[in-house]
């Protein structure tokens, strides 16, 4: 039964319907089924604190038109949605909370107490962003959500821990490590990011013991060298070979420290001798390990100095820095002061600077893990798309330190491993032990500190299908077919997750990663709460509505780029869903078929609408295929606007009533049809409100559009002859039309034309489009071309048309208008050149005003020109 559209569109009020629709038919269900193919997505899981922001719109978008072509091509598909723990945010977010409404901190409450809050305000917010990325229209299996800390995560990252320590592939060990001292805990290598920043380089004299000269070191960070315990030169320095083994005075600590030769010390470089601070250095700590060098930290964890500090004990590091250096130039130590710009280290969360510290921390070893990491992608097992990436990608593996996966925290996973009060040793297990593995004390204690968020992230693409238990779904989902994600977590999480999967699955995690870039402001800045510049995707899709966000997102977008976010254009793809309502609306008004079936008997019009939908349709797939979305989607919009809109609804308009009228019926539903699907994955909402009110084809018993068969291509439909004689017609008709423009002819005067063309059967065919698409009341086709006079002439590549002037304008009053506007430039022309001819203006004026009246003058005299050959063509 056919149904009617409302007369507009309001997606607040559909979307959400919709939504509701098909989670209650269970939609995006998905289960293993021998019968299909598997097509399976990872979402990478948004922090619990999240809150929808545009970079999750885009990702959202990208994984959803995926899942849902996948779905309609007949895969098994499998969107996998989850949220992770976030643990520094998290924890700072309910210390907030805590600090600011109970003046407490999570110390008076203690960890069990803390811990319970938190998972208070998990369960009262978690699920904020969730509900938002539903506004999206995302198609995730909801049924399988799952969180990073919940019980079988949980189970999954205790097995990993238990799995790389019986392996050896995990210890603990001091380490120097990237120490926040805002956030109070350890950083790996990848949470620090690198800023240029001014400085200085403090040149300082270190007197030698027997008082026969002194050495000279340069440092940036004179506040760590109480901690100095040697100075190390090149052995192949010729300048420093003597005092090779003998001590220097360590200024203002007075204390006795060695001289030792180590090849870190780059020959030539700077004063040639170098300090070693092997608490505060990653170099100075291994020459330290090479040399036997004491190891003394002057920092605490909150970037103060500590008792080793001497005088400065108690101080911040920047305010010791300042009185080191004045204690230096005062006792006569500092030589000189260069500035000096160079990167420093700040955390990624509160952009504070990193304090390299040596602390005892547990890592994972990386080196035997990376190596099958890469293989996976050198040898194109894993391809990253673009290519590009798999470069960032390697060049990182191939030089991976340790992973520190250790963090000073309450809100996580806790690490599984107890210490011997007794004996020292340390259990580590599967399950919580009673007592000392090794003397059998029950005097243990579990390491208080949690792993690394990305820790549990790394193995979310096995964990979340069941692992470590053998189940259907890791057997039949495993590996997954493509990650989506931005190039920022490259190292964060893609690198961690094939090693991850390659270690424990014997298998890399998913075939492809798609990259995308980041969504930039429209002056192309990176949205930020401190430029203000951020915009909401849930306002704009409350605005516009999520359709119309999608398609913004997704077109003109290549992967791997960064895009510009134009709020004008969100208006520009509303305007586009009212298109296709409105010819939605007129093809459904004009509908008596109940039934939609391609009729045996096809004009030329049904022809080419039918060829051209079939290469649509071809090429799509294979943009869909290549991950060209936004390529993809700029087809589907040019063909329904233009193709469809513009030319084919116009072309059958007369056909839609009377004798044969079921059969432009029929076509014009069945392309409406097609055209919904193609469009579907990129604006899910509008496509599904429409198609639930068309009668569908026969045998087409899918109830929803989401579920109905992705169209593919047929040779049946493929009509090359008709189609280029098709546009043909339709080039001469855009050329009249574009003539008629020019010569301010109103559409309502009807002229005679004349079609000069060697494919007269073809032209022949046209007369009625021509008739009601180029104002013509006659139409002549003929294969010579009559005489010109007094005709106007416009050329295509198949015709020649001729149309009387006489007919089109009255010839006189069009001279005069000519006339006017003639007389009009030349006087502006002649303005403009006087200017150019003074050289106290061009050689005075700004440089753009002078270029700015040469482009004026180019402008004018290229209109005088097109209105001197208009009042030729008049006259003759």
């Amino acid at each position: 039964m056919r149904k009617e559209l409302p007369k507009t569109y309001e997606p607040q009020e559909a979307e959400g319907k919709i939504y509701q629709m098909w989670m209650d038919a269970h939609c995006f269900h998905a289960e293993s089924n021998p019968e299909k193919k598997p097509f399976s997505i990872v979402m990478p899981p948004p922090n619990v604190t999240g809150q929808l922001h545009m970079g999750h719109a885009m990702d959202c978008t990208l994984q959803d038109i995926l899942t849902r072509y996948k779905r309609m091509q007949g895969y098994e598909t499998l969107w996998m949605p989850g949220v992770d723990h976030a643990g520094i945010s998290t924890q700072v977010k309910v210390e907030e909370e805590l600090r600011k409404n109970e003046g407490l901190s999570r110390h008076d409450l203690g960890r069990e107490k803390f811990l319970e809050r938190v998972w208070a305000w998990k369960n009262k917010y978690g699920a904020r962003i969730v509900e938002q990325q539903k506004k999206m229209g995302v198609s995730c299996d909801w049924d399988r959500a799952r969180f990073t800390m919940d019980e079988g995560l949980s189970r999954a990252v205790r097995e990993v821990f238990v799995n790389l320590y019986e392996k050896d592939l995990i210890y603990k060990g001091s380490r120097i490590i990237n120490w926040c001292p805002h956030c109070v805990t350890a950083l790996s290598d990848a949470e620090v990011e690198y800023v240029d920043k001014p400085g200085h380089l403090w040149y300082i004299r270190y007197p030698l013991t027997d008082g026969s000269g002194d050495l000279v070191v340069a440092t940036t960070r004179p506040e760590t060298m109480m901690g100095d315990t040697g100075v190390a030169v090149n052995p192949e320095d010729e300048r420093f070979k003597h005092l090779v083994g003998k001590t220097c005075i360590l200024p203002i600590m007075n204390r006795e420290i060695p001289i030792v030769a180590d090849e870190y010390v780059e020959l030539g470089f700077g004063t040639g001798a170098v300090k070693m601070t092997p608490a505060h250095d990653p170099n100075d700590f291994e020459v330290g390990l090479r040399h036997n060098l004491e190891t003394i930290r002057v920092i605490d964890d909150n970037g103060v100095i500590n008792e080793n500090g001497g005088p400065y004990n108690g101080m911040d590091r920047y305010e010791c820095r300042k009185a080191v250096v004045k204690d230096l130039e005062e006792q006569g130590f500092l030589v000189k002061t260069e500035d000096y710009s160079h990167n420093v280290g700040t955390c990624y969360r509160c952009k504070n600077d990193v304090e390299p510290l040596i602390s005892a921390q547990w890592f994972v070893k990386m080196e035997p893990l990376a190596k099958e990491a890469l293989r996976v992608v050198n040898d194109g097992e894993v391809r990253f798309i673009p290519e590009r990436f798999s470069k960032t990608y390697t060049n990182w593996m191939e030089n991976v330190h340790d992973w520190c996966i250790s963090r000073q925290l309450w809100w996580g996973h806790q690490i599984p491993a107890w210490t011997c009060a007794e004996c020292g040793h340390i259990t580590v297990d599967r399950a919580d032990p009673a007592k000392c593995a090794k003397c059998g004390s029950a005097n243990i204690e579990r390491d208080p500190d949690v792993l690394d968020t990305w820790f549990s992230s790394a193995l979310w693409p096995f964990s979340t299908l069941g692992w470590p238990d053998k189940t259907p779904e890791l057997d039949y989902f495993y590996p997954t077919s493509v990650l989506v994600t931005g190039y920022d977590i490259i190292f964060f999480w893609v690198a961690r997750m094939i090693f991850s999967g390659c270690e424990q699955m014997k298998k890399y995690p998913f075939e492809k990663v798609l990259i995308h870039g980041l969504v930039r402001d429209d002056k192309g800045r990176k949205m930020s709460k401190s430029l203000g510049n951020g915009i909401d995707p849930l306002e704009i899709a409350d605005k516009y509505g999520a359709d119309a966000l999608r398609f913004n997102l997704i077109t003109g977008n290549s992967p791997g780029n960064d895009m510009r976010f134009y709020v004008e254009k969100c208006e520009a793809m509303r305007n586009f869903a009212n298109k296709i309502w409105n010819a939605s609306r007129f093809v459904m008004m004009n509908l008596t078929i109940d039934q939609v079936k391609l009729p045996a008997a096809l004009e030329l019009e049904d022809k080419w609408v039918l060829s051209k939908l079939n290469t649509l349709t071809k090429e799509v797939t294979e943009n869909l295929d290549a991950y060209e979305l936004g390529v993809a989607s700029a087809k589907v919009y040019d063909f329904i606007w233009d193709t469809y809109c513009d030319w084919y609804i116009e072309l059958t308009k007369s056909r839609m009533q009377g004798p044969g009228a079921e059969n432009a019926q029929n076509v014009l539903c069945y392309v409406l049809i097609q055209l919904l699907k193609l469009l579907h994955p990129f604006m899910p909402f509008i496509t599904e409100e429409i198609y639930q009110a068309l009668p569908h084809g026969a045998g087409e018993d899918r109830e929803f559009i989401m579920l109905s068969d992705w169209p593919v291509y047929s040779e049946a439909h493929a009509f090359p002859a008709e189609e280029a004689a098709m546009e043909s017609i339709m080039d001469a008709i855009r050329a009249i039309r574009a003539r008629r423009a020019e010569m301010n002819v109103p559409p309502s005067r009807k002229v005679q034309l004349t079609v000069a063309t060697a494919q007269t059967d073809i032209f022949t065919a046209g007369a009625p489009f021509f008739r009601r698409l180029a104002s013509a009341s006659e139409v002549h086709v003929t294969a010579e071309a009559p005489a010109a006079q007094g005709m106007v002439e416009v050329i295509t590549h198949a015709a020649r048309v001729l149309m009387p002037l006489a007919e089109l304008v009255d010839v006189q009053q069009e001279l005069e208008r000519i006339a006017k506007e003639k007389a009009k430039a030349e006087g502006h022309l002649k303005s403009i050149e006087a200017k150019l001819n003074n050289e106290a203006f061009t050689s005075k004026a700004p440089a753009n005003i002078v270029q700015n009246q040469r482009d004026q003058a180019e402008k004018l005299r290229a209109l005088i020109a097109q209105l001197e050959r208009s009042e030729k063509e008049m006259r003759q």
